[in-house]
């Protein structure tokens, strides 16, 4: 396999980077996952624009254009042959010194990882998730933005091994006032009375590039949808619920919290949306 570490394609064994980047030592430095489906990756230029964002949001100067972060992904794709998979972008704050302070980090590093990825096994996107709502809870967005995809992932390291400890693959997340914020990787939507709801950026969810994504395609099958706040007394007396993330696509849930959500099986609007995220995500992107 090969890396893009720092402007060269290198085998796996020799991408390392510096005990002393500040992206190990503090969790300092942004990522983004992206797909990449029949040589197609999907919503790349969102991506890269989120990314961005998010590096202005840490004051962390990319010495890269778009364009060349954009030519760094593909190149990486076809120098591993993948057509088909996940795609992992990293920037590091870089190497510095043991003071929390980036002003000693003269530059940021990139890489670029493109494998494959399997976050849930294939049955359940057949018959559903069973999921739970875990203690840890969400950071208060006046704390951390959730829009930041920072390297510091533990709070939600900590709610995925919550998860793990109740037998379940993913959990719900609360905010500090109680209300669902998202999951420990995806955004959740819920399906009442025709009408589809997901929690907003404001309740701490990350304003996913999948979740923009089901907006485009329920607006297209004519679906009402809003951000609204939500409880878990929502999800369980919800008609339907489904997850949507990067590495986990769109995905339905049937139970949280030991209670069956409707009859227990992937409903009939998330099997549309479905139908047409597959479509959509092999034709709307960039091509190789």
């Amino acid at each position: 396999m090969k890396i893009y570490l720092d402007g060269q394609l290198v085998e796996k064994a020799d991408a390392k980077i510096s005990v002393f980047d500040h992206g190990l030592l503090y969790g300092d430095g942004i990522f983004e996952g992206i797909r990449i489906y029949d040589g197609n990756i999907f919503r790349l230029d969102e991506h890269l624009e989120r990314f961005e964002f998010s590096a202005k949001a840490l004051l962390l100067d990319l010495p890269w254009s778009r364009a060349e972060i954009n030519q760094a992904i593909c190149d990486t794709c076809r120098a591993n042959g993948l057509r088909n998979g996940y795609i992992r972008l990293v920037v590091t704050r870089g190497v510095g010194d043991l003071g929390l302070s980036p002003s000693n980090c003269p530059r940021p590093s990139i890489i670029v990882i493109a494998d494959t990825i399997a976050l849930y096994p294939p049955e359940h996107y057949e018959v559903g998730l069973k999921i739970v709502t875990v203690p840890t809870r969400r950071t208060n967005p006046a704390a951390l933005s959730p829009a930041i995809k920072s390297l510091n992932y533990l709070n939600n390291i900590m709610a995925k091994m919550e998860a793990q400890q109740y037998g379940a693959l993913e959990a719900i997340m609360l905010n500090d006032q109680g209300l669902v914020a998202e999951c420990t990787g995806d955004n959740v939507f819920i399906v009442r009375k025709g009408r589809i709801y997901t929690p907003s950026a404001q309740q701490g969810a990350l304003k996913g590039i999948t979740r923009d994504a089901i907006f485009d395609i329920v607006e297209d099958l004519q679906i009402p949808i809003e951000e609204h706040e939500m409880t878990r007394y929502d999800i369980w007396n919800a008609d339907e619920c489904f997850l949507t993330g990067t590495g986990a696509e769109v995905i339905p849930v049937v139970a949280l919290d030991g209670r069956q959500i409707a009859d227990g099986k992937p409903g009939s609007i998330f099997k549309q949306v479905l139908e047409a995220f597959h479509h959509r995500v092999r034709i709307e992107g960039t091509k190789l």
